[in-house]
């Protein structure tokens, strides 16, 4: 008859085991987090993991995402689930998961009590299967955030979801977003909302939502009053929706994020959102890049940005500006202290007025990154960078994109990278040409040589579509393995 080990020497093997088996993963012991991201688990790997679960019955966190050995295994995992019941956070991403492992992690889910995030992103194989897990998350569980981005939703999986914010009146944040075919069960969604009035984010990224989707989530904004982060990104048949959508909007008064690129705003939305947007006094975070029509009508929309203090992104890529609404943006800037993020990439009205943003900066103001990609940039413009780059809100800039600009000529560049070296924090720079340019480099190159000993936080440097010579290549090849940098160019 086998003899039973005492407490003290069974819980040092069981200590043994774990360890044992983690280090082979190069990861550490912990009793409440178990991390196996990424990790490349084998099927060998899976059977031990279901060996040990059991001996961990502190842990709070589980992560297996990006193993796609788990899809078709998790039958056995889960049944472990019932020594973990302290279990609060449970993430799956990109695990392969399938229709079959989806109804296990269901009966699983009826086990685990204080459940407070779930995450099952990037599984394209579960949708058509949602109806089977969300009616066993257990009605008196605590879960704050849900993750089903990228999986393939149905039309019947947002209806159960809508069934589940019903019943789940803790969450806090969720996230839907790359579901293009949800789209016809969002205003299912977006009226059960109201059962969740402590909702924090709310992402419907590419999800299909159309005009009347919209209006049914305007109508919920009204609930919803500690929305912080509201995504409706590439959603392009809502536009024409917001003039009549946009006015609830403003009870969202702790909104920090408003995230409508690539929305085909129109210029009836635009008038409608000038209205609104000062009102959206914790506003952090604006995104309305890659919608054209904004150009057209946005300076006074711009204008008004001055009245949003807290803003430290603005984000206008490809918006068509012009230079009446690039010159109400630049009086803005005056007001805007606390702006980290700006990108005006793809507005070619930029060239030649880069000063009257520049000079207009808040001196509050500490920019860390500044995207200026394709804005038919020229001389001068680089030559007001150099000088202002010392002057209070370029001192602390961490990332600068100037890529695409090919009408700047080499004394440009050259009287550029002589003041580069002010910007001593600057970690990322782009300069990189079109594809199809391949222009040789001219005198600057000494200049960039020289100044790169001097910006010690450059790690990234992208000099794509320039023709280097062999001896040019050495030299950067030759400064980027001494010194440990990531430096990007056409060989």
């Amino acid at each position: 008859m086998k003899q039973a080990l005492p407490d003290a020497a069974e819980s040092t093997l069981h200590h043994w085991r774990v360890k044992q088996f983690l280090e082979k993963l190069d990861k550490q012991p912990d009793n409440k987090v178990l991390d196996l991201n990424n990790c490349a688990l084998k099927a060998a790997d899976i059977e031990e993991l279901i060996a040990i679960t059991p001996l961990l019955p502190d842990l709070e966190e589980i992560d297996l995402s990006w193993n796609h050995s788990i899809g078709g295994a998790l039958e056995s995992l889960t049944l472990q689930f019932s020594h973990t019941q302290r279990l609060k956070v449970l993430r799956l991403n990109n695990c392969g998961l399938t229709a079959k492992d989806i109804t296990f992690l269901g009966e699983a889910l009826e086990v685990i009590p204080y459940l407070e995030i779930l995450d099952l992103s990037w599984n394209n194989n579960i949708g058509g299967s949602l109806s089977i897990l969300t009616p066993k998350i257990p009605k008196s569980c605590n879960l704050k955030i849900l993750k089903v981005t990228d999986c393939s939703l149905t039309t019947e999986d947002g209806k159960s979801l809508a069934q589940l914010l019903h019943r789940i009146q803790s969450l806090e944040e969720l996230d839907l977003s790359i579901n293009k075919n949800i789209g016809r069960s969002l205003k299912n969604i977006t009226q059960e909302l109201k059962y969740v009035p402590g909702l924090k984010g709310l992402n419907l990224h590419m999800c299909g939502l159309k005009q009347d989707g919209f209006q049914c989530l305007g109508d919920a904004f009204q609930y919803l009053l500690e929305l912080k982060k509201l995504d409706v990104s590439c959603n392009k048949e809502i536009g024409g929706s917001l003039q009549n959508s946009a006015a609830p909007l403003a009870s969202l008064r702790e909104l920090e994020v408003l995230d409508l690129h690539q929305c085909r705003i129109m210029e009836e939305d635009m008038a409608a959102l000038t209205q609104i947007i000062p009102l959206l006094s914790s506003l952090q975070k604006l995104d309305l890049s890659s919608n054209k029509s904004v150009g057209i009508s946005s300076d006074n929309l711009l204008s008004r940005l001055r009245f949003l203090p807290k803003l430290k992104s603005v984000l206008l890529s490809n918006c068509g500006l012009q230079q009446k609404s690039f010159a109400s943006l630049a009086e803005a800037a005056l007001h805007l202290p606390e702006l980290k993020i700006l990108d005006l990439s793809w507005n070619k009205c930029v060239g030649g007025n880069l000063k009257l943003l520049l000079k207009a900066l808040n001196l509050e103001a500490e920019l860390q990154e500044l995207r200026l990609s394709s804005c038919s940039l020229v001389d001068k413009d680089l030559a007001c960078l150099a000088l202002v780059i010392q002057d209070g809100p370029l001192a602390k800039l961490k990332k600068l994109d100037l890529s695409y600009n090919h009408h700047i000529s080499d004394q440009g560049w050259a009287t550029f990278y002589q003041g580069i070296v002010a910007f001593e924090q600057l970690s990322e720079l782009d300069v990189s040409l079109r594809p199809t340019s391949h222009c040789d480099c001219g005198e600057w190159f000494g200049k960039l040589l020289a100044a790169l000993p001097k910006l010690p936080e450059l790690s990234e440097l992208d000099l794509h579509g320039w023709v280097l010579s062999r001896s040019q290549q050495k030299q950067l090849e030759s400064f980027k393995w001494d010194n440990e940098r990531n430096f990007h160019f056409d060989s």
